[in-house]
């Protein structure tokens, strides 16, 4: 869960992190630091776009997240941009998966974001997507491991711009 500011760096929505340490007691999470978002360098018609979601998406017949560990899975899949929904699976237990058996673009919009780049309203789609389980536990090794290692691959992919979708 990100908090959100404004442009002088006020947190549009106090409180945030102390409700969710409300809720989830235990999760202990902080946000003692302020990290802005990155502003756009260009328009999105002239900017390469990735995908990053908790969806627990992949393609077909590849290893499957480990979704019964009791701590989670702190890996990633690599889901070319170019699939179809009948190349990719779904392998989540946190989340009822039904509607995205029926249209993987609720949860997974990949035939949505190829459109936006044939109509140009972005200028091309990155290689490839990324997807992991959200269920995870140790909110230290998340940042330090998973977190690092998908900014690495969203690099190495040229991205301009990242869309972040939890599940």
């Amino acid at each position: 869960m990100t908090a959100r500011f404004d442009d002088a760096g006020r947190q549009l929505r106090p409180g945030l992190w102390e409700t969710v340490n409300e809720r989830y007691p235990g999760s202990m999470i902080t946000k003692d630091d302020y990290v802005p978002l990155a502003r756009l360098r260009r328009p999105l018609a002239e900017s390469r776009l990735t995908f990053i979601s908790t969806a627990g998406v992949q393609p077909a017949g590849t290893l499957p997240f480990d979704t019964v560990h009791p701590v989670g899975d702190y890996t990633f899949r690599r889901v070319p941009s170019g699939a179809t929904p009948g190349e990719l699976e779904i392998h989540q237990l946190k989340y009822p998966t039904h509607g995205a058996a029926r249209d993987l673009n609720v949860i997974f919009p990949i035939e949505r974001l190829q459109e936006f780049a044939a109509e140009g309203l972005i200028a091309a789609l990155t290689p490839h997507f990324f997807s992991f389980i959200g269920y995870n536990m140790d909110a230290e090794r998340l940042e330090r491991t998973l977190a690092e290692e998908i900014a690495d691959a969203v690099v190495a992919d040229g991205a301009d711009v990242a869309l972040m979708s939890p599940a």
